[in-house]
């Protein structure tokens, strides 16, 4: 699949069990943060397992042009040759981060404390997303962002000349904020501190560890404070990205709820910020085993199998479970129109301002299909119709949004009818090989409109 050009339809039929061993690709957010601080290390970061999605590649590309010599010595296998902390330089081309939230938010980060200015795009999804969350706490370390209505790409960051460091209590749970944030804090002098109410996935707090930084994370009143200490020495690592949690979601919930299906995905990573999905389908009644639980790299990992499941339940999933399974809702709403009773999922505010509004995507194209769903500012709920119990039939649009398209592809394996989404190809842009890994699990996926 392409990540830009021509739309590519997609359709997904029911009646096929799927069995056999999903390898699903790297974890993209720890393959973004590889990337990213191996460039602000001192010598070569090699990474094994990196996923060659789209975003990832882009971010990639950014680190080359910024001045860090970063190569593919084969498949997820990469090398990068950093500049130091400080030590980027002014690019010549704008930066394009084509589909990539994080991407684009987290070089911002890492560019904000260098005196220079920094031109950042994307394609038109990313281009109508704020970005003001994180120019916002990037402008109290010195930086200055000049940008389109409601600050949105294409973007000059002006990086500050004399930096300074913060101290800043993130007003929404966002991983990206509070990454970009401490990426600034490496190149400013003295301590930075963020402050979030919720904790959100720590791969950076981790990971800037691994690489040599002084950091420390707390719990206080205000919530969960980690500290930096600027203008490290990082140190090159050696680093085998886990598979993702959010791209073995999808195998995972399409297994639970198609018949006859038992599905063994090898080596996820199950770090506790990211594992919420999980933790929501047991409590739904999921067939879900962990096995050979291990830690790598400082991650803990599993392998996880997953067999159809008839007996699932709908319930009330804690607001305070969001930020562990943002990415995960929609493909969560598939499994929730399978279940038995009403799934209500509050406190996900944050899924209107994702690559697409995701809430509003899901909820009508699970209407298209026949599924009775409401929805709110920062909620919504499905009801469900049990297993095998969706109508499908209809064609929805995926609005540029690879996780969206991947959920109703999931959709379609389980319903009646065909169920076909408009554009699949965004989905490059975070699972380059869905469609064969499916298909080589026994799905019926074809391309066009069925």
């Amino acid at each position: 699949m392409s990540a830009h050009g021509d739309p590519i339809p997609m359709t997904a039929r029911g009646g096929h069990a799927l069995t056999g061993t999903a390898d699903v690709p790297g974890d993209k957010s720890i393959s973004h943060r590889s990337l990213i601080l191996g460039a602000m290390a001192v010598g070569e970061t090699r990474v094994s397992g990196l996923l060659e999605g789209q975003d990832v590649l882009d971010t990639g590309r950014a680190m080359a042009a910024l001045g860090a010599e970063v190569i593919r010595h084969g498949p997820g296998d990469w090398s990068v040759h950093g500049v130091g902390v400080g030590g980027f330089a002014e690019p010549e081309q704008v930066i394009d981060c084509g589909n990539s939230g994080t991407g684009v938010r987290l070089i911002m980060g890492a560019v904000a404390t260098h005196d220079m200015a920094v031109t950042f795009t994307g394609d038109a999804s990313l281009n109508g997303r704020p970005m003001g969350r994180v120019t916002d706490p990037l402008s109290l370390f010195g930086a200055r962002a000049v940008g389109r209505a409601g600050g949105r790409l294409p973007l000059t960051l002006v990086g500050a000349a004399e930096p300074v460091p913060v101290r800043y209590a993130t007003p929404v749970a966002s991983a990206q904020v509070k990454s970009a944030v401490l990426l600034a804090g490496l190149n400013a002098p003295g301590r930075t501190v963020v402050v979030e109410r919720e904790a959100t996935r720590d791969h950076s707090e981790r990971m800037l560890a691994g690489f040599g930084a002084e950091i420390e994370t707390r719990r206080t009143d205000e919530g969960f404070e980690i500290t930096l200490t600027g203008r490290p020495e990082l140190r090159p690592q050696t680093i085998a990205v886990p598979r993702d949690p959010s791209s073995a979601a999808f195998p995972v919930c399409a297994a639970l709820i198609t018949e006859g299906s038992d599905v063994l995905v090898p080596n996820i990573g199950l770090n506790p910020t990211r594992a919420g999905l999980f933790d929501t389908l047991v409590e739904m009644g999921a067939d879900l085993a962990f096995e050979n639980r291990r830690e790598e790299g400082g991650e803990p990992v599993a392998d996880m199998r997953a067999r159809f499941s008839p007996d699932m339940k709908g319930i009330r999933v804690p607001s305070e479970r969001a930020a562990s399974m943002i990415d995960e809702y929609p493909v969560l709403s598939v499994v929730a129109a399978n279940a038995a009773g009403v799934t209500e999922m509050p406190g996900v505010a944050e899924l209107r301002v994702k690559e697409s509004d995701r809430i509003d995507a899901m909820a009508q194209g699970l209407r298209a299909n026949g599924v009775e769903v409401e929805d709110g500012p920062d909620w919504w709920q499905v009801t469900g119709r049990g297993p095998g119990g969706v109508p499908g039939g209809a064609t929805v649009a995926a609005r540029l949004d690879h996780r969206i398209a991947m959920s109703f592809l999931c959709l379609g394996m389980a319903a009646k009818a065909p169920v076909t989404v408009d554009d699949a190809q965004p989905i490059a842009t975070s699972f380059p090989i869905f469609e064969d890994l499916m298909k080589a699990l026994g799905a019926e996926i074809v391309r066009g409109n069925g």
